[in-house]
């Protein structure tokens, strides 16, 4: 079988892109393809999510392992896309260039039989030029809250909660020797 994505950039203009991959290839294959659609170089750090229907983003699936013990980790590599997409979850998040933050809305919009002849993935169909920077969001826009951001955090810290700093930066009288080590 064939899944065919959408995968829309995160940006107010409309600009994404339609591909067409098999079902048994892995979530690396699609990340190789959604690379190759929109021009970029690949050489970028990147990561699927989970997510539920409303986008919010669950369980991380990165390109490459990051964990404390190689091999502990599982990455893009171990996830065939009929594994994690079907007609029931049918979305997926995708974020190239961690520095950039390129975000991009993966959502499965057809699953069909294999056409004969054609090489898959397949770019099917783009719309709109990917900007030079990725899109940015406005965190002061006045449909957002510094509350929707940081919540109920409030700084609880006075000039007094500081003092210990203050003097001659001894350790002496805290129980610390010159020489420790």
């Amino acid at each position: 079988m064939v899944y065919k994505f959408r995968v829309i950039l995160d940006a107010e203009e409309d600009i994404f892109r339609d591909i067409a991959i098999l079902e048994d290839d892995n979530l690396e294959d699609l990340h190789n393809a959604i690379v190759n659609a929109f021009g970029f170089d690949g050489m970028e750090i990147a990561s699927f999510y989970t997510c539920d229907d409303a986008w919010t983003q669950e369980e991380e699936i990165p390109l490459f392992d990051t964990g404390d013990v190689a091999g502990e980790m599982k990455t893009m590599a171990d996830y065939p896309l009929s594994s994690i997409l079907n007609e029931d979850d049918t979305k997926i998040i995708y974020v190239y260039d961690f520095l950039n933050m390129w975000t991009f809305f993966v959502e499965l919009a057809a699953i069909e039989e294999e056409e004969p002849g054609v090489t898959y993935p397949d770019l099917l169909f783009a719309h709109g030029e990917l900007p030079t920077d990725a899109p940015t969001k406005d965190f002061n826009s006045p449909n957002v809250s510094k509350d929707d951001i940081y919540g109920d955090f409030e700084d609880d810290f006075d000039e007094e909660d500081f003092d210990m700093f203050d003097g001659d930066d001894s350790f002496e009288d805290m129980g610390y020797e010159d020489n420790w080590n």
